[in-house]
């Protein structure tokens, strides 16, 4: 058994989620962001991979202080478990990730990660090594649901979401489109990676709802199994 696995993004009108340069820029607008919150604040946990962390150190935190009361009001912690899949312990000590806001944290690594730099990481967070060269997904979503985490938010990057689509443990897909065009050949999408080349291996996605949203759009799709 795993967790129920929800992506969730927002993506210029051209499919890219930041510059060429990896740098973060405003692609979606309030009633977004307010949505976005209100995700986090409905899982148990929240993902991203150490990509996402280096480029834009998050926090993962619930902003809304009556979202935050709820989770509290029903025995959980302020915000979900933070989570950052980190193969090689590259997460910086001082990530925001790591110290902002109340809750759990875990950095699942693989076998490879620096033994020094991970009783370092250990001081901040739980760690999980699921893997040898690189971070076993499916070994990690188990042990993650033994923890007894059932719902899990994904928000980027591109090569963690690509990982999680090739090993077919994504349930839902929601993308906030946005009304802008960044372009560039180099500039990160939604699913990153090597990609599928035959086509009876590609992702079946399933449209769940469509709205509008500030001046874009927000597509709810599921992962058809």
């Amino acid at each position: 058994m795993i967790p129920h696995v929800t992506v969730n993004l927002a993506m210029s009108a051209d499919g890219k989620l930041s510059t060429i340069e990896r740098r973060q820029v405003k692609i979606s607008g309030q009633n977004d962001f307010r949505r976005v919150d209100v995700l986090k604040a409905e899982n148990d946990a929240i993902m991203v991979g150490i990509g996402t962390v280096l480029a834009d150190d998050p926090s993962l935190t619930v902003k809304s202080p009556e979202l935050k009361k709820n989770r509290l009001s029903g025995g959980r912690d302020e915000n979900p478990v933070r989570i950052i899949v980190d193969s090689n312990a590259r997460t910086p000590c001082n990530a925001e990730i790591l110290h902002k806001g109340p809750g759990k944290r875990i950095i699942a690594v693989s076998e490879s990660a620096d033994p020094e730099k991970l009783k370092e990481l250990g001081k901040y967070a739980d760690l999980i090594i699921a893997g040898t060269g690189r971070v076993d997904l499916k070994l990690l979503l188990e042990e993650l649901s033994a923890r007894g985490i059932r719902s899990l938010m994904v928000e980027g990057g591109g090569s963690l979401i690509w990982s999680l689509f090739e090993n077919n443990l994504v349930n839902e897909y929601y993308t906030c489109i946005g009304n802008i065009i960044i372009g560039g050949s180099s500039a990160p999408t939604p699913a990153d990676g090597t990609g599928f080349i035959k086509e009876q291996d590609f992702i079946k996605l399933e449209l769940a709802d469509m709205e509008m949203i500030d001046e874009g759009v927000l597509l709810k799709w599921k992962v058809k199994k």
